[in-house]
């Protein structure tokens, strides 16, 4: 095996010619053999026991250099690459030149990591804006402790008000004919929510448990269901349970029960400590945000779509997991918003853009900069992997390099050199900012409503949000992602230009 020689294309192209020697294509060939010999028919002899030089006879020399091949290349290509010091960006497209007893000559087109510059990336100016925790934060976010904390009641006597939970069964007419989801049993409903058309839930206040009435209301003209559409409807109905949510007293006793503070006053100044640390994360946030477009900016240089196609891939897996973590999967998600797997790809693509330039420019900046990262530091980050994610050290080193990690590590230093050396400009915090697009929410879309329920807005199809450019966080080893140029290219099954013979059916 061995390099021949490197064309350069354009646009960070490469096509590179490389061969296979005839010892290590003879035993790929005999590896073939000893593969395929149980389901090749050769007269005379049992299935499985005809000799290599007898099939090749029967069926051409050539019947087993497809997989001689498939099993060569990726090896040999790997090799070649390394001896041309060469960092390979997405799977190459071979072309096999010849292939013969003497071994074969294969030609490789495919995208090298891009060599990038950028100057002035020093004295960036950004903004900081600060957000000052109010009382009003404070005591909302004390209030949704409250709420999650609240003790459900059920009622027996007295009749349901605005604000209870009622539990319902209903059955819908229209034209004096029940309709498609009009119909629900032991249906939970907060009465005040909106949930319902208008006018439903109004009529259930002040009915007691085992009431049964009809709810008459009028269906909104611009109604989802074509047929329902501004008609007058029934609703048989019958209250089968009523219930409120009672809430702590803000006290003591509320303090020790929903955080290891023993006064309502220390957890009070707990909330806003941690407040205030995440408003500063916010800032922190913002600042880089803008710290990855300006250096987006001045980066110089093309970027290998496979780059840009593969960080869109990892975002659209991430996505996934995070979907499977509340029940779904990529496919119910587009079957649920009418989109298709390409439409939710082309959404990451402008993110997964901005996350490889920013990622190129901190590269290059950490190697303008000389930074340098000491094995112990390595070690620290992989003992942060294994307690993050509950595992060993000795297997997170299995699953992620170090070769990886110093390079993760390389990136974060590099931030931090632009970040100390820009002009920060403080920012108010009613400063107007741009409004960012969101990533498509994992989002558990909710069962069908029924027909009594409000029609919410169309689904919208979702853009990609403009991702922070924060410190690059460590990877989960589960799931480890490699930049384009530590992957190995899979090999693509290589085209024999001369036909070999066909293989025969079993």
């Amino acid at each position: 095996m061995a390099l021949v020689k490197v064309n350069d294309l354009e646009k960070n192209q490469v096509e590179m010619e490389f061969t296979i020697d005839k010892e290590a294509f003879d035993k790929a060939c005999f590896a073939a053999y000893k593969k395929n010999v149980g389901r090749l028919n050769v007269p005379g002899f049992r299935r499985g026991k005809a000799p290599k030089g007898m099939i090749e006879k029967l069926y051409g020399k050539a019947v087993f250099f497809e997989d001689a091949l498939e099993m060569t290349v990726p090896n040999a290509f790997d090799a070649a690459v390394k001896e041309a010091g060469l960092k390979p960006v997405g799977r190459p497209e071979y072309d096999v030149d010849t292939v013969g007893e003497n071994g074969a000559s294969i030609k490789a087109k495919f995208y090298v990591y891009p060599a990038v510059e950028i100057k002035d990336y020093k004295g960036i100016e950004v903004e900081r804006h600060e957000h000052p925790v109010t009382d009003e934060m404070i005591d909302a976010e004390i209030e949704r402790v409250r709420t999650r904390n609240a003790r459900e009641i059920e009622v027996t006597d007295r009749p349901a008000r605005k604000d209870d939970v009622v539990v319902i069964d209903y059955e819908g007419y229209a034209d004096g004919k029940k309709f498609d989801g009009g119909t629900a049993q032991d249906h939970n409903l907060k009465l005040g929510s909106g949930q319902f058309i208008p006018g439903f839930e109004d009529q259930i206040i002040g009915h007691s448990v085992g009431d049964s009435f009809d709810v008459n209301v009028k269906f909104p003209d611009e109604y989802h269901a074509e047929d329902l559409k501004g008609k007058e409807a029934t609703f048989k109905t019958t209250v089968k349970a009523i219930k409120f949510d009672e809430l702590p007293e803000l006290d003591d006793e509320f303090a020790k029960d929903v955080s290891e503070f023993d006064t309502f006053a220390e957890y009070k100044a707990d909330v806003k400590a941690k407040l205030e640390e995440e408003q500063k994360h916010h800032s922190e946030q913002h600042m880089e945000e803008e710290i990855a477009d300006k250096l987006c900016e001045k980066l110089e240089g093309e970027v290998p779509p496979p780059m840009i196609d593969t960080e869109a891939e990892n975002m659209l897996r991430d996505y996934d997991t995070r979907l499977r973590m509340q029940g779904l999967d990529l496919n119910t998600y587009v079957k649920y918003t009418g989109q298709s797997l390409d439409d939710l790809r082309g959404q990451f693509k402008p993110q997964a853009e901005r996350q490889v330039k920013t990622r190129l420019a901190l590269e290059k900046i950490a190697e303008l900069e000389g930074v340098k990262v000491e094995d112990a530091e390595v070690d620290e980050e992989i003992e942060k992997i294994a307690k993050a994610y509950g595992m060993e050290v000795a297997k997170v080193k299995e699953l992620v390099t170090a070769e990886s990690i110093s390079e993760d590590i390389k990136v974060r230093k590099a931030l931090d050199i632009v970040k100390g050396a820009a002009k920060i400009v403080e920012g108010h915090h009613d400063h107007e900012k741009k409004p960012a697009a969101k990533k498509p929410a994992a989002k558990k879309p909710a069962a069908k409503k029924p027909a009594a329920e409000k029609a919410d807005d169309a689904e919208k199809k979702p853009a990609a949000k403009k991702p922070a450019a924060k410190k690059p966080a460590a990877k989960k080893p589960a799931a480890e992602k490699t930049d384009d140029a530590e992957k190995k290219p899979a090999a693509k099954k290589p085209a024999v230009k001369k036909p070999a013979a066909k293989k025969p059916a079993a």
